[in-house]
């Protein structure tokens, strides 16, 4: 398997190589793909002058296309300087647009893959976030096929203090890869992501305050994250217009994510620039790897509704294979984008048997967020996120709060994130207690940092930054950790692909 990572990994690296700078793109939803200067036109001569029937009215007032032209002067290598190309549309309709776009009746812009919508609408799995939002990627076109790919890969320093801190050096991060095409009326999709997390070992890395899943199938991580399957993602999507803004379609995947909370953190943009996993992650996004998906759903230009069917169970501890299940979980979704930089869900969920370590223990879900991103003029851009989850089981309701953003400009990126959650997880499982619950503490956390990325080649940036975080600790734990305040803080660099 860690020859399959590199081998995308150098793939994805060789596709940048040999796409031509023209063929590449980085930006934001609603951008066509780059097209072709077009063919200077040789002047032709100027016939003789002779007597001609007098013109008609239309031919008489139609304008000179070569007026105020010299066409002596070759025209300029670059046609479309200064031009937003998503609204130009190229002397041949079909020169470097996303076939997509096209068969939906827009031939400037490319549109998402579920919807006549813009591209940068679509997040993780089928979630939404605002239509402005950063929208990046190698892009290229074969045949009919659209292709984007793009990674972020991390090598960070973990260090958590306090007497259940410790301090690792690990890497993190992942690789996507699209393929879409037309099919007749509508469009095929096809989606990979993969990740280097499970080089750095079942345990994961050190973050207090942070539980879930296990490494070795019987004791719960706790004050550690846990490590990401290396497969990501393998999915299918197919959509429909019913309409000129409407749609239906089906999405699979097997891992793939269902239709429950906000895009998954390291896909929104408010926090993506942050190697460090949420402490809430496992009331909002968790599900963002199950092992076993499908969903259906209807786009009403900015309303979506959704429904999945889903294997509950999360992820084991073997984190190099591809898990198998029933779908025996159900999800719902509820999202509108009332306006391009603003989008707003509501989702539930019934999970069964969700957790390895809470057998026969099923789990009902809520979540409901808000992602707005915009651009703030002179360069300045920013996105942020307020979310709430709360996950139940056998009579018990525990909360989580997320509030995180990210200001950047030019190769500068300021991002934070608080946090809190009601955690009954954080003292060992007592396997004798039939509840299957400890005590509940509500906890909080404060992180903030920065990263400064430079440019080495075209869509190729190294980024080095770090992060401070404040843990907030509550009496019933103080004596575990032996403060009330203790402090962690990450160390990085980024290879950011794309």
């Amino acid at each position: 398997m860690t020859k399959t990572f590199l081998l995308g990994a150098s793939s994805l690296l060789t596709l940048l190589a040999a796409t031509p700078a023209s063929a590449q793109h980085a930006g934001h939803a609603g951008h066509a793909m780059p097209m072709p200067a077009p063919k200077p036109t040789a002047p032709q001569p100027t016939p003789p002058k002779q007597a001609a029937p007098k013109p008609d009215r239309a031919a008489a007032t139609a304008p000179d296309p070569h007026a105020g032209h010299d066409m002596a002067t070759p025209p300029a290598a670059d046609p479309h300087a200064g031009h937003d190309m998503s609204a130009t549309p190229a002397a041949d309709p079909h020169a470097g647009h996303d076939m997509s776009a096209m068969e939906h009746g827009d031939h400037g812009a490319m549109t998402g893959a579920l919807g006549s919508y813009p591209a940068g609408r679509e997040s993780s799995g089928t979630a939404w976030q605002p239509d402005s939002a950063e929208h990046r990627g190698l892009m290229t076109q074969v045949g009919d096929w659209h292709l984007m790919g793009h990674a972020d890969l991390f090598g960070v320093y973990s260090k958590q203090g306090s007497r259940r801190g410790d301090d690792k050096l690990f890497g993190a991060g992942m690789i996507m890869g699209m393929a879409r095409r037309p099919v007749g009326e509508g469009t095929l999709q096809f989606r990979a992501a993969f990740s280097p997390d499970p080089l750095m070992g079942r345990s994961g890395y050190p973050l207090l305050l942070a539980s879930g899943e296990t490494a070795n199938g019987v004791d719960r991580l706790i004050d550690r994250q846990h490590p990401h399957d290396f497969v990501m993602e393998l999915s299918a999507s197919i959509s429909q217009p019913i309409g000129p803004r409407s749609s239906v379609f089906l999405y699979g995947g097997l891992p793939g994510e269902p239709a429950f909370g906000p895009g998954a953190f390291m896909h929104r943009e408010s926090i993506m620039d942050s190697p460090e996993a949420p402490i809430s992650h496992h009331w909002l996004d968790s599900q963002h790897i199950s092992f076993g998906v499908l969903t259906a759903g209807l786009v009403l230009d900015r309303f979506k509704v959704e429904a999945s069917r889903f294997n509950g169970r999360e992820p084991d501890q073997r984190r190099w294979n591809i898990e198998t299940g029933k779908l025996d979980s159900t999800a719902l979704r509820a999202s509108w984008n009332p306006t391009d930089s603003l989008s707003l869900q509501l989702s539930w969920a019934s999970l069964k048997d969700p957790e390895q370590l809470e057998p026969g223990v099923d789990q009902k879900r809520w979540s409901a967020s808000g992602i707005y991103a915009t651009d703030l003029g002179s360069g300045w851009r920013s996105a942020t996120t307020l979310a709430w989850g709360r996950k139940s089981a056998e009579g018990h309701a525990y909360d989580a709060f997320v509030a995180e953003s990210s200001l950047k400009k030019g190769l500068w990126t300021l991002f934070g994130r608080g946090e809190i959650t009601e955690n009954s997880e954080l003292l060992p499982i007592d396997h004798e207690d039939e509840d299957h619950h400890g005590e509940a503490f509500r906890v909080g956390k404060i992180s903030a940092g920065a990263i400064r990325d430079f440019a080495i080649a075209p869509q190729v940036k190294l980024g080095v930054g770090g992060l401070v975080a404040v843990n907030f600790v509550p009496e019933g734990l103080r004596e575990e950790y032996g403060k009330s305040r203790p402090l962690g803080g990450m160390a990085f660099v980024r290879l950011k692909v794309g």
